[in-house]
């Protein structure tokens, strides 16, 4: 039995991104003296944060109304949209969907935002403690959450302890926030716990990779912000890319794909890599140099998706519940108003240990979180039958019906769409020129990715034999492609193929917990302050 030092707060919460810091923020401007612990799995706050951003401060403006003058890192507002379809030579503009308009809003980096939150946190008295990743749930006798037990230290890959040995700290908590961010482990360890998802349809993701370039300053537009759709994915495939201008020197560009791709052979981030080629982007970017690279999850599954958002002892708020505007492009703003409205319920409810305090759920479905979503459900799901059909119903539930329409489309998981591989060509992708294209290793390296390699692999294979009778002969081992850090290789011993992984490469996008054919692949968190390291992202 390991001794553990133990900590009490009366609420705690998981996760420094937007909805765990305005959870913590809120929580201590209604309530003072409630005492109040996040735990980050990152180095430090915003290590792990990763976004576009066009970000409307709708909820940072509920947070703090001052935010300009408490001086927020919102330094760029939108000042030009477009929105184009590319064919491999040309790009059409198309007029830009009202709810892509960004008039208000402003590109940022988020994980800076993050890192601007936690110091407004701490001196409300919000104890951080970056480094701690969550790793179990406590339970009390009765089933409900009072806690969390966070990871232990110094144990090597053969689960023996090494002298570097520190146990994980046991946390207990009157209610419990987790605001993992989208598939978060111990989130999706609640949702099957408590059946959280009995009631709503499984939650759809993308798979959204960032790069960041400095370019010459003569050819900036600071506050440009371009969407574009079509090539290089074809019209049966979810996605798109954007580029946006940060600031005098720096671009955000990146490619986001739908997981519900049927093709095996597609490989998300080599599409990525084909696009920067076409000739609207690749003139942006032939005099830059790229300086940073990332890749993450998002939820797309809108509102139908959203599951039952309280259990006893606690409340899920963020990504890891899926608010975000697929049609609008943006999630940030829904994130921390949902953190919001969780601390406003707690500060007026919360009496003990394991209260299911129900009513968050009510008030979030009818506040402007519901109202935005509820409006936007059909959009995303409607693109399930191609680009042009999908842009049609679009337009039609958008300018006639308003969002309003007497039905709702619905989802299933992205896993039961990949289809068998003798169904398709393979894709054979262009090589790497190393000035706008890139190689995955060659990009994890931009992504500060560190791992002690020391360890217990922290993605796990429920059934190795999995490999070798279904995703191999079946499904052309897609590990290899929808992977955007090279973790899973195929290597060939006595000729026979093996699933090699290397974990050390991860940069936590949670893409392989979702996508995996047979839901083979199980994600946890590694050693505290492992992983990528994100900077201006």
């Amino acid at each position: 039995m390991i001794k553990r030092d133990q900590l009490n707060y009366d609420v705690v919460i998981v996760g420094a991104g937007p909805s765990g810091l305005a959870a913590g923020i809120r929580l201590k401007q209604r309530s003072p003296a409630l005492t109040v612990a996040i735990l980050e799995k990152g180095a430090e706050v915003g290590a792990h944060i990763l976004s576009g951003a066009v970000f409307d401060p709708v909820a940072l403006s509920l947070l703090f109304p001052d935010w300009q003058a408490r001086g927020a890192p919102l330094l760029t507002p939108v000042k030009q949209e477009k929105f184009l379809y590319f064919s491999r030579e040309h790009a059409i503009s198309l007029p830009v969907p009202p709810q892509m308009h960004n008039q208000g809003n402003y590109v940022i980096s988020l994980a800076n935002l993050c890192r601007w939150l936690a110091k407004e946190a701490e001196q409300l008295g919000v104890d951080i403690f970056p480094g701690f990743p969550a790793d179990k749930i406590l339970y009390h006798e009765q089933g409900a959450v009072c806690g969390v037990i966070t990871k232990n230290q110094g144990i090597n890959k053969q689960g023996i302890e090494t002298s570097r040995f520190q146990p994980g700290v046991e946390i207990h908590t009157k209610q419990c926030l987790f605001a993992e961010g989208c598939r978060g482990s111990l989130t999706e360890e609640l949702i099957t716990h408590f059946n959280l998802r009995a009631e709503c349809d499984p939650q759809t993701y993308g798979l959204g990779i960032k790069e960041l370039w400095e370019i010459p300053a003569a050819q900036e537009q600071c506050g440009n912000v371009m969407h574009s759709i079509g090539w290089p994915l074809n019209h049966k495939t979810y996605g798109g890319g954007f580029l946006y201008h940060l600031n005098p020197t720096q671009i955000a560009l990146g490619f986001i794909v739908g997981l519900d791709y049927e093709n095996p052979y597609l490989d998300i981030y080599e599409e990525f890599q084909r696009w920067k080629t076409h000739p609207t982007i690749s003139k942006i970017l032939q005099d830059g140099h790229r300086i940073s690279y990332g890749a993450r999850a998002l939820n797309e599954g809108g509102y139908q998706s959203i599951p039952k958002l309280t259990f006893p002892g606690g409340m899920i708020i963020g990504c890891a519940a899926g608010f975000m505007n697929v049609p609008q492009l943006k999630g940030s703003h829904n994130a921390m108003e949902s953190g919001i409205l969780a601390a406003n319920v707690i500060a007026e409810q919360l009496k003990e240990s394991g209260q299911e305090i129900t009513t968050f759920q009510s008030q979030l479905l009818n506040s402007r979180i519901g109202r935005e979503l509820y409006q936007a459900r059909n959009i995303r799901p409607g693109m399930r039958h191609g680009l042009w059909s999908g842009l049609a119903y679009a337009a039609f539930d958008t300018y006639f019906l308003r969002g309003k329409a007497p039905w709702t489309f619905h989802y299933q998981a992205d896993y039961l769409q990949l289809k068998p591989a003798d169904q398709f060509t393979k894709i054979i992708y262009p090589p790497h020129d190393n000035k706008l294209t890139f190689a995955k290793l060659t990009s994890v390296y931009f992504s500060n990715t560190q791992h002690n390699e020391d360890q217990p692999s922290h993605l796990q294979l429920k059934n190795p034999a999995l490999f070798n009778d279904i995703n191999f002969p079946m499904y052309a081992a897609p590990e290899q492609r929808y992977c955007p850090a090279g973790v899973y290789e195929v290597v060939y011993n006595d000729g026979k193929a093996h699933l090699q992984i290397n974990a050390s490469n991860c940069v936590h996008c949670k893409t392989c917990d979702i996508k995996d054919p047979r839901q083979n692949i199980h994600w946890v968190c590694p050693e505290g302050s492992n992983g990528p390291n994100y900077g201006n992202m």
